[in-house]
């Protein structure tokens, strides 16, 4: 898996002082660089070919400001023109959260899904984790 290290703010805390559920799906979009890569090494919007369809996030602990987030990100499964990024969020060894999100390869031009090449496909499948859910 890919991993990304997080030091939350303390803006990132909610009233009761914990890292809010608003912060988690922005630490695991920052985490999903590596795999907008893949498909888009320069990660120039202007012709950006991926489009986000599905986000899961299960919030599994609690979690506070004073202690870094290590994002987890791998690969689940992998169709024609959409595939899955599982994710993870620990702190102090412990899993906070767990997330999965569907992205589709995406022509903005003509607004329809279109098939992931055989080359990205490959380099995707070496990011493959068991577990998607």
């Amino acid at each position: 898996m890919f991993t990304l290290d997080i030091q939350p703010r303390f803006s990132d805390t909610d009233a009761l002082g914990h890292i809010s559920n608003t912060s988690l799906p922005v630490w695991f979009e920052q985490g999903r660089t590596p795999i907008f890569r893949i498909f888009h090494p320069s990660l120039d919007v202007k012709t950006w070919p991926l489009i986000i369809a599905r986000l899961e996030i299960d919030l599994l602990a609690q979690s506070y400001w004073h202690m870094p987030v290590e994002i987890r990100t791998g690969v689940g499964n992998i169709g024609n023109s959409s595939f899955q990024v599982v994710q993870e969020a620990w702190q102090n060894g412990k899993q906070i959260a767990r997330g999965v999100a569907t992205l589709i390869h995406f022509d903005y031009e003509n607004e329809k899904s279109v098939s992931i090449p055989e080359a990205i496909k490959a380099e995707l499948a070496e990011h493959k984790v068991k577990d998607t859910a």
